[in-house]
């Protein structure tokens, strides 16, 4: 399976899976009627989108210019439409201004764009600088995140179950790294190759808030979409890497479905073969490779992760062909014999996924 540039950039990515908004949308509970027609709205746009820095010092008395990689972020206000890109509101190096959401769209375009420029040595999401644009306040009730291929775009939730999604640097960061996926390995949007899809942006974007946070792996929450849900939900994110299926057990919006290992893996031809579902087991398998580790997750673990992407894999790469790669990448930074490749071979056995013997493909 394959598809060209034009389909991959065509490609929306929405943080929230459209099973839970099904399941949303079908809430029969008067005070819930509210969210329900949001989440029926927010399914029926996401439907048709589906198919249609110089640095300036002196050194020894002389005066030294430094050219570095920079942000270059560009906020904009849909005011409760579907326009894009909207009205500019913020640039880039423009102070806050009174929208909170300006202002977290801001920040969290800039913290990923410092995962990547910092610790991996990427100039923006393809790597040659691409401008980060961002539109907020996009339609009324709107209860996704997403990157359409050239920008992020955030709705403010419908209030009574999902808040505004500038709130989580994670979710944004996951958005964004659809783009550097989209830019290195174009991985399809469907069945295995869709769930490592799907599971690289968890990765990434919850390695874009621990770099922020400076956590160590044993204190990331490791969840993703935390303080998405508003309180009246029975829940703590859409999605857990550390215990996936364990992230919310609502009576409206259901258990969470993530498998950890095959044992559990979904069989459907819903979600695009399941991909915001069975990403779960990829998912578990970075974190059992960086608890093993441990130490700063972004430095070794996310660095293997990151050395994959570049490593020429096929579009339609299933997840032992995904696993082969990741230990080559490690091997090849590390050694054979290495703690590195060890960690990445007790990660993948831990979620029953096998390593292919003939190598990567």
């Amino acid at each position: 399976m394959s598809a060209d540039l034009s389909t991959l950039v065509a490609m929306v990515h929405g943080i929230v899976p459209p099973y839970l908004l099904a399941r949303l949308a079908q809430a029969g509970a008067p005070r819930l009627q509210e969210a329900a027609q949001a989440a029926q709205h927010t399914l029926r746009r996401d439907d048709v989108r589906r198919a249609a820095r110089l640095t300036l010092s002196v050194e020894g008395g002389a005066l030294v210019a430094e050219v570095r990689d920079a942000p270059d972020r560009t906020i904009s206000d849909a005011k409760h439409t579907d326009a894009l890109p909207g009205t500019t509101v913020r640039r880039e190096g423009e102070g806050p201004v009174q929208d909170v959401a300006v202002n977290e769209a801001y920040d969290g375009l800039g913290a990923t764009f410092a995962l990547y420029s910092e610790v991996y040595g990427r100039d923006s999401i393809d790597g040659k600088g691409l401008p980060l644009d961002g539109t907020v306040h996009y339609e009324r009730d709107y209860d996704n995140a997403f990157w359409n291929g050239e920008r992020m775009v955030f709705g403010d939730g419908d209030g009574q179950v999902f808040g505004r999604f500038t709130a989580s640097v994670d979710v944004i960061g996951h958005e964004l790294t659809h783009g550097v996926t989209q830019y290195t390995t174009g991985l399809v949007y469907k069945d295995q190759a869709g769930a490592l899809n799907e599971s690289i942006s968890d990765v990434f974007g919850s390695l874009v808030l621990q770099y922020a946070a400076r956590q160590t792996v044993a204190e990331a929450s490791w969840l993703i979409g935390a303080g998405l849900f508003t309180p009246a939900v029975h829940g703590v994110a859409l999605r857990s890497m550390k215990a996936p299926g364990t992230a919310y057990d609502d009576p409206v919006l259901g258990k969470d479905p993530q498998p950890a290992t095959m044992a559990g893996y979904v069989h459907t031809t819903d979600d695009d073969g399941g991909v915001h579902t069975n990403s779960g087991i990829p998912n578990h398998a970075f974190y059992l490779v960086a608890a093993r580790i441990g130490g700063h997750a972004w430095e070794t673990a996310g660095r293997i992760w990151y050395d994959t992407l570049l490593a020429g894999m096929k579009p339609d790469t299933d997840f032992a062909g995904f696993a082969a790669h990741t230990l080559a990448a490690a091997v090849a930074r590390y050694g054979e014999g290495s703690a590195e490749a060890d960690a990445v071979r007790a990660g993948w056995s831990g979620v029953g996924v096998a390593i292919d013997g003939a190598g990567p493909r």
